[in-house]
């Protein structure tokens, strides 16, 4: 199996436990506080290493105690760290998190030493074919080297998956090399102007991105599963019914996993299916990088 290049943010996340989110301006008392490994792209190299993926991890972080603990974290897990590099000036990225009673969250993000990874950091090695089936990216870093990364990619013939979180426009630039674009509900209406509430209005969004030069588009519905425009399928896939009590990560996790079913040599809606379990396990479980499953967990 090719290895996967995760390119993206890396965070500390300071989560709180509590009964109902705060209203604006309202304090209240919450119950557990967890201090846990998080950012977009660290959760989704985690997910991917779980699951069976070898995992190269691209990002900046600061030289300090929060920077050097996610090495160590990234590294346990069995992660490529070489190109997570420091930034001589900016902190490590951390995240404010409120969960509630119903695994409903909050998230506040000081990006940090993530939103100054710029394209003249990511060295042309990494764009390397024979090496990396799935280029996995997100947008907590700057767009422009969303760009840069997706375009190198496109050409080196390595297939690009954007996560495009959190929600942002984006160029036609940028989704003409898209391979596979994730949104889910809310991403997908910024992006398009469909508001999304049934099958139907899934295939007119997953039409507009697709007339921009997106390759696939899977629009992720939470417990609703997924819906996927490509070639090979269009249509719903089904999720998982559980219990949820943190859906934190669940997007990443789904990320990650549908990158190492894609890079296994899985077509589009088996690789969904893969995705939609995985996604399905992590939210039964606090956290983001901790609710991830491992492989065995799946099978």
């Amino acid at each position: 199996m090719k290895e996967i290049l995760v390119i993206g943010s890396s965070n500390t996340d300071m989560v709180i436990k509590t009964e109902k989110l705060p209203s604006p301006g309202e304090t209240i008392l919450g119950g557990t506080f967890l201090l846990n490994p998080g950012g977009k792209g660290a959760n989704q190299a985690v997910a991917a290493t779980r699951l069976g993926g070898k995992v190269t991890f691209v990002g900046k972080r600061g030289n300090d105690l929060f920077g050097n603990q996610t090495v160590g974290l990234l590294m346990r897990e069995g992660i490529d760290t070489e190109f997570f590099i420091k930034d001589p000036e900016l902190p490590s990225g951390v995240a404010l998190i409120t969960v509630d009673s119903n695994g409903e969250n909050m998230i506040v993000v000081a990006p940090g030493a993530n939103a100054n990874l710029q394209p003249e950091d990511l060295p042309e090695e990494i764009f390397d074919s024979s090496r990396y089936a799935i280029l996995l990216i997100q947008l907590e870093i700057p767009i422009t080297t969303v760009e840069y990364a997706i375009k190198k990619a496109k050409e080196k013939g390595i297939k690009a998956i954007l996560n495009p979180a959190p929600a942002q426009p984006l160029s036609d630039e940028i989704l003409k090399n898209v391979w596979a674009l994730t949104p889910n509900e809310v991403e997908a209406e910024a992006l398009t102007g469909v508001s999304i509430s049934d099958t139907k209005t899934c295939s007119r969004a997953a039409a507009v991105l697709r007339n921009k030069g997106v390759r696939n588009v899977i629009v992720t519905l939470g417990e609703g599963g997924a819906f996927v425009s490509s070639d090979l399928y269009s249509g719903p896939i089904p999720g998982i019914k559980v219990d949820a009590v943190d859906t934190t990560a669940a997007g990443d996790v789904f990320n990650g996993a549908l990158a190492v079913a894609l890079a296994e040599g899985k077509e589009l809606p088996e690789a969904v299916k893969f995705a939609n379990k995985a996604a399905s396990i992590s939210v039964t479980r606090l956290g983001a990088q901790a609710s991830a499953p491992f492989r065995h967990e799946l099978d």
